[in-house]
């Protein structure tokens, strides 16, 4: 099961980085680094995450910290499988997981809406902590997507709308309750990265 390839539902698999993995995870530890000067590292409890974040929180000095909150969405049964199996065995339910995400409840695991919460727990969390600081959030292709949906004001069912690659960056400054977008899912930094 490891690796993105092919496209499945990993989830909650605590799944150890590949040796892609770590090199994108040196290379935007890096670009961080270059750019920033962030005070704490936060990551989701999974390994994958925890690899990444140790590597920002070295290349940056900075602390890291595990924030359990950020842990990817719970798949239920459908962890571990491929889409392509998810789409045979259940294609109306896959249909509009595609189509309609924030209508969906993972057979035995969570909705859209219990990632959000969770996420919002996490982020206000955050903000109370370093209100005029950069920190990193180190988390999961949903957890990003609905922290970005949250801090741009957009519902649930435009999740499919903003990509997110692994080891991408967003960056986002949240001032003074003034939130402004300043990129989502950058990758240049993983250009000629290879494992």
């Amino acid at each position: 099961m490891e690796g993105i390839t092919p496209e499945r539902f990993r989830g909650r698999a605590d799944l150890p980085l590949t040796s892609l993995g770590r090199a994108q995870a040196r290379a935007v530890a890096r670009r961080i680094a270059a750019a920033w000067r962030p005070i704490k590292v936060y990551t989701s409890p999974l390994s994958r995450c925890i690899a990444t974040g140790t590597e920002i929180a070295a290349a940056c000095r900075a602390p890291a910290e595990v924030l359990d909150a950020l842990i990817d969405i719970d798949y239920g049964a459908w962890q571990g499988k491929t889409c392509a199996e998810v789409a045979a065995a259940e294609p109306a339910l896959y249909g509009a997981w595609r189509a309609t995400p924030h209508l969906v409840r993972f057979p035995g695991g969570e909705s859209l809406q219990d990632l959000v919460a969770r996420a919002a727990d996490a982020l206000r969390l955050v903000l109370a902590r370093h209100a005029e600081a950069t920190v990193v959030l180190v988390g999961h292709d949903s957890v990003n997507r609905a922290l970005l949906l949250q801090l741009v004001d957009q519902p649930l069912s435009s999740y499919w709308r903003l990509a997110q690659s692994p080891c991408c960056i967003n960056e986002l400054d949240v001032v003074g309750g003034r939130i402004e977008v300043l990129r989502v899912n950058e990758t240049a930094h993983l250009d000629g990265v290879h494992g």
